[in-house]
């Protein structure tokens, strides 16, 4: 599932190629993927005439502008968006296609289907879910050690757990999770209640580095991700451990291991990260 820094990097993509855009009408071939308003008939018709504005994120979530609505679009697994000419083929598994007044198309692919878009009024998108009740933004003045600290006393859940929590923190998934752990020697079964104040530094300042660093990358292709121009990210050639069980540990040479915590795979170096 894209994380911050791969919703980062098509957020500002997507900048470059639809604002400005005025949409002359919307396609939708999937309409389970139309979470709000109920009828995805009401989604098609407030969009028709509208122009893109900008374009926000929220931790995981895009959210498109325009004048009057925003809509808000979760990626999920495989979701990705591209501009295309109205003359070129749809490729398969596209379920949502924004038709510009230039003759261009926005179009959302899915191979999955697990995409959702929400579409309200402008002012009202993060009053309701899937908006509501996020924890705050790891590049914002909201996110400081103190913030991080009192989030994390609240819960006795592994450190990994806690910080996959979107109320705790928004943004992260298991790729930048085992990196910054990694990066903190936080062993990821540790409590969370359990950090001291000066592991708590550590594990702040390197959220922030290692999302700032994926997102100067273009994200991480790990599968199937590209930002909306087709291209690549370029972060996981700079991974410590996620995905390298039974490679040898850049910083100590030890060899990585796996485990699975909360549900979630989890590889760590068990010389650099002792429980």
């Amino acid at each position: 599932m894209p994380e911050l820094p791969e919703v980062e990097t098509v957020r500002r993509t997507l900048q470059e190629l639809v604002i400005g855009k005025t949409i002359a009408h919307v396609s939708v071939f999937w309409p389970k993927m139309i979470k709000h308003p109920e009828e995805f008939a009401q989604f098609k018709d407030a969009l028709a005439g509208q122009t893109f504005r900008d374009i926000g994120r929220r931790g995981k979530f895009l959210i498109l502008y325009t004048n009057d609505f925003a809509l808000v679009s979760h990626l999920r697994m495989e979701g990705r968006y591209g501009l295309f000419s109205k003359e070129a083929p749809v490729e398969k598994h596209t379920h949502v296609i924004f038709h510009f007044s230039d003759g261009t198309e926005l179009r959302y692919k899915d191979v999955r289907k697990f995409g959702t878009m929400h579409l309200y009024a402008k002012g009202e998108e993060f009053k309701t879910l899937p908006l509501a009740h996020l924890g705050p933004e790891p590049f914002t003045e909201e996110f400081t050690v103190d913030n991080l600290a009192v989030r994390l006393a609240r819960t006795t859940r592994s450190i990994k757990t806690a910080l996959l929590d979107q109320k705790t923190i928004v943004g992260l998934g298991n790729i930048y999770v085992d990196e910054a752990l990694f990066r903190s020697r936080i062993h990821p079964e540790r409590a969370a209640n359990s950090l001291t104040r000066s592991e708590l530094e550590t594990l702040h300042k390197e959220i922030g580095d290692t999302l700032r660093e994926a997102v100067d990358k273009g994200g991480s292709t790990i599968r199937s991700y590209v930002n909306s121009q087709g291209q690549i990210g370029m972060f996981q050639l700079e991974l410590f451990v996620y995905g390298r069980k039974g490679e040898d540990c850049k910083v100590c040479g030890s060899t990585l291991e796996r485990i699975v915590t909360g549900g979630r795979g989890t590889v760590y170096c068990p010389a650099c990260q002792k429980k």
